[in-house]
């Protein structure tokens, strides 16, 4: 097996054990962090999710690996230089993975695929299993940089693994605010907190995977204050299994069809979720001007 399957044999109970002690010290502290049918839609999304990452795995390594043999520098570092080498896969991957995430928070076709992961009206670790199912079809070209530096796609992509795992661990409300220190420098629950609710401050923040630095580099950190109010700015009311990947895509459809020229329907693409040709919608950022006006 490949270091990423071995990661994903060791992962699995580590998961199971985490999801029943929450369930169990959520109910000790009367917290209403669990929904029956919302955990088993995660967990159907995770499966569909890694069933279509699997499927496409020998496109993924493909690309990755014919950029990592025309690299701008050495390839492969690992053997040249082990330390240092993961040093930077590790750095690589986790910044990408943030222009990857921004991305996805601020084009709307994008949006349509990852708003799967922010569907659940509730937080918890089960959460961090409700993959953006259609995802794997375009990450890897956000990681061809990383390919380019010298590192292979089994490298990348075992990274990126490895730092999901990291991921899955802020998907809870039983853990509070760490150290400061460590706030300020990795992604943390309460980090990730703000980052699934649909409060207006809240909006398309922490778009970090394990470091918090890149979104204090680039505008979108946002520190927890009011109680986060989880899920997608309009509920998504339904269970359905096929419902819940494709909502947005709906939408997108009803949008397409409004009477108009070309160039508005390619905004509809391309422009952030909220966009509208006759403001009847807005984005998050013209949202939080709104708010930001109220006295």
């Amino acid at each position: 097996m490949s270091r990423e399957e071995w990661l994903l044999v060791i992962s699995l109970p580590i998961y199971i054990v985490f999801i029943v002690t929450e369930i169990y010290v959520g109910r000790r502290r009367n917290l209403d962090n669990y929904h029956l049918k919302d955990s088993l839609i995660s967990i159907w999304l995770g499966v569909a999710g890694g069933v279509l990452d699997f499927s496409i795995k020998y496109l993924t390594l493909g690309v990755l690996d014919w950029c990592n043999e025309h690299a701008v520098t050495t390839p492969h570092l690992l053997i040249h230089f082990p330390v240092l080498a993961w040093i930077l896969v590790f750095l690589g991957q986790d910044f990408c993975f943030y222009w990857l995430h921004r991305s996805e928070h601020y084009s709307r076709l994008l949006w349509a695929v990852h708003s799967n992961h922010h569907s659940s009206e509730k937080y918890n670790f089960t959460v961090a299993l409700r993959s953006s199912v259609l995802q794997p079809l375009y990450r890897f070209i956000f990681y061809i940089p990383v390919a380019f530096l010298g590192f292979d796609g089994l490298t990348i992509m075992f990274m990126y693994a490895v730092n999901q795992f990291y991921q899955f661990f802020l998907h809870t409300e039983v853990i509070g605010k760490l150290p400061r220190w460590y706030e300020f420098v990795f992604v943390t629950p309460s980090h990730h907190r703000v980052h699934h609710a649909s409060n207006v401050a809240y909006l398309d923040k922490n778009m970090g995977q394990v470091l918090i630095i890149w979104d204090r580099l680039f505008g979108t950190f946002q520190e927890e204050h009011e109680s986060p109010k989880y899920g997608l700015t309009s509920s998504l009311e339904t269970f359905h299994p096929f419902g819940v990947i494709f909502h947005e895509w709906k939408k997108i459809m009803r949008d397409l069809k409004k009477p108009g020229p070309l160039r508005q329907k390619f905004n509809y693409l391309i422009k952030a979720p909220g966009w509208s040709h006759d403001g009847s919608t807005k984005t998050s950022d013209e949202l939080r001007k709104e708010l930001e006006k109220r006295p």
